[in-house]
């Protein structure tokens, strides 16, 4: 395919609420998340992405074990904050994605 080198190919199928299955020409991968903060998961690539919706700013690393564990540690403070006082985190969930909360 040396004479389609210039051509690239991109299609996003959501599954779920944040998880989406990306297609493009040189494999599949998923993500999940939304606005924000996004977790790309693939053959080639396994990253992180992190960013402020609407300015188009971004920092990407790749998804290596002690970001994993950070992300993890962090989704499980979120859950533990979220199910003892709702009111307090519910404003953030909403800023981040608007339409699941």
């Amino acid at each position: 395919m040396a004479f389609l080198k210039g051509v690239r190919f991109r299609k996003q199928i959501g599954i779920a609420p944040g998880v989406k299955v990306n297609l493009s020409k040189t494999g599949v991968s998923t993500s999940l998340g939304g606005h924000g903060a996004t977790m790309n998961i693939g053959t080639k690539t396994r990253s992180v992405t992190l960013g402020i919706p609407g300015t188009g700013l971004s920092y990407r690393v790749p998804l290596t074990m002690p970001v994993l564990l950070a992300v993890v540690a962090l989704v499980v403070v979120v859950g533990l904050v979220f199910l003892l006082n709702p009111d307090l985190i519910r404003p953030l969930l909403h800023a981040w994605q608007p339409k699941l909360f």
